[in-house]
This record gives C-alpha cells, sequence and structure tokens, in this order.
C-alpha cells in the first residue's frame, strides 16, 4: 500500500487492520487518529466495493469504542474529507469540551502542536495493544 506523501509527513504508523493502515496524527492538541483503507486508486467510500464499505465500517465503530473509552472522550468527531489529499482516509478525532476548538471542527483552529517521539510511541504501542495489531 502507497500511502499519500502528505499523510506521510503528517502521521505515525500505528498499524494494520484487516482493511485499513491506522494512523496516528502529529498533533498532540487532540489524540487524532486516520484510518486509511488499503485499496489504491479509491478517493470515495462509494468506491469500495460493498464487503470493503462493511468492513470500513466495523474497523472504524472499533477504532471509536477503542479511542472513547481510551481517551475518555467527550465526542468522537469522524470525517472523510479529501479536498487536499485525495487518497481515502477517515478522521477519527477525540474531542473534549475543553479543548482547543471545542465546539467547533477542528481544522484551522490551532497550529499542530508535534508529539516528542516517545509520547507518539507511547500512544501507538498502546493502541496496538488495544486492537491487538
Amino acid at each position: 500500500m502507497i500511502l499519500h506523501p502528505q499523510l506521510k509527513t503528517d502521521c505515525f504508523i500505528v498499524g494494520s487492520l484487516p482493511l485499513c493502515a491506522l494512523l496516528l496524527l502529529n498533533d498532540r492538541n487532540y489524540p487524532w487518529f486516520v484510518l486509511v483503507p488499503q485499496r489504491e486508486g479509491v478517493t470515495e467510500i462509494h468506491q469500495l466495493a460493498e464487503a470493503d464499505q462493511q468492513q470500513l465500517m466495523r474497523e472504524s465503530s472499533q477504532l471509536a469504542s477503542v479511542i472513547a473509552a481510551e481517551f475518555r472522550a467527550d465526542k468522537i468527531n469522524i470525517a472523510a474529507l479529501g479536498n487536499l489529499v485525495p487518497q481515502l482516509h477517515i478522521h477519527h478525532i477525540v474531542r473534549y469540551r475543553t479543548d482547543p476548538a471545542w465546539p467547533a471542527p477542528v481544522w484551522g483552529k490551532s497550529p499542530a502542536q508535534p508529539y516528542d517521539l516517545s509520547g507518539a510511541d507511547h500512544i501507538c504501542l498502546r493502541m496496538q495493544k488495544l486492537l491487538g495489531l
């Protein structure tokens, strides 16, 4: 699977689920994960085969459930925009009533605050354990 260059630049690779690569966005303002279906040339959910659409929903729901519990979220925002990165990818963002953007969407609200490598490694390892990766 080839990741779009922007995803490679902006994210850490956590691991792979049956359909999707799981990434951690390098912004400690929010626990922010990205699912990328491992299918070449797909830019929209409706372009996936029906079985892949169902698998994407399972993986998205599993991820949302895990991060909601692990990070004690007030809300999970899930979005597939793709305006800048055409490769299909689905954002899963843990939101808190106290976060810098609440209650608005996160895009453009605060500059990204990169993780130090130990912080990113800790989250990636924890997610691998919780998701059985």
